[in-house]
């Protein structure tokens, strides 16, 4: 059994994610920022942890990781303001990721998207790019550590059930459902090839654990 910590606890990725966890024997712990939403982590099978990475800082954020053997990031500030996006969607997840380090936790899994590039060609006009800029810093930041990293970029989100298969090639915005993201994060968790991979995808044909596999021997040595 792995204990592994999800920021972001409350959302819908991290709920399908602490589920898939809890139901093959691990330990999910949820970081929540609002301690009302203790009983739906616990009913998706995490231990709920509250803690505010908005504004908590590196020290408190390694205390929270502690004995933990991989961090997910799947936290973000949902739109608004671009303010809020920076210090969410940037400042605090480099700062979950110098905690990790802190903390002695090697394993890092990024929930990303799949334009995060820096040429993402998203207008700095647009209301988008606060986020498409903080992401692409937040992910450039843990390729830069010593972290075995990998950085998952799913498509366009979707409510659909799972279908437990994707494509690492993805067409058009590479639409995927939440519940697909959430097994694909279990997923890379238990395959080392992963580590050290950008993985674009959407949903498709091919089996999750086949996918991620192929995409991994396909592009062995390239840490783009």
């Amino acid at each position: 059994m792995e204990r592994i910590v999800i920021i972001g606890g409350h959302g819908k990725v991290a709920l399908h994610l602490a589920r898939l966890l809890a139901d093959r024997g691990d330990e999910a712990t949820s970081v929540i920022r609002n301690p009302d939403q203790k009983s739906d982590i616990e009913q998706a099978g995490g231990t709920p942890l509250v803690l505010d990475v908005e504004n908590a800082g590196t020290d408190e954020m390694a205390e929270a990781f502690s004995g933990a053997d991989a961090v997910v990031w799947s936290a973000g500030a949902g739109g608004g303001s671009a303010e809020r996006t920076y210090a969410v969607d940037r400042d605090a997840a480099q700062r979950a990721i110098d905690a990790a380090a802190r903390a002695g936790v090697r394993r890092f899994v990024m929930v990303s998207w799949i334009g995060s590039t820096p040429d993402h060609g998203i207008d700095p006009d647009d209301d988008f790019f606060a986020y498409a800029d903080a992401k692409l810093a937040a992910d450039d930041h843990l390729r830069a550590s010593e972290l075995d990293w990998t950085i998952l970029g799913p498509g366009t989100l979707t409510l659909d059930p799972p279908s437990g298969r994707i494509t690492t090639a993805p067409e058009g915005k590479g639409e995927v459902s939440r519940a697909d993201v959430a097994a694909v994060a279990a997923a890379v968790l238990v395959q080392p090839a992963t580590i050290g991979r950008f993985i674009r995808f959407g949903a498709g044909d091919t089996l999750i654990a086949e996918a991620i596999a192929d995409d991994s021997a396909r592009n062995r040595g390239d840490n783009a």
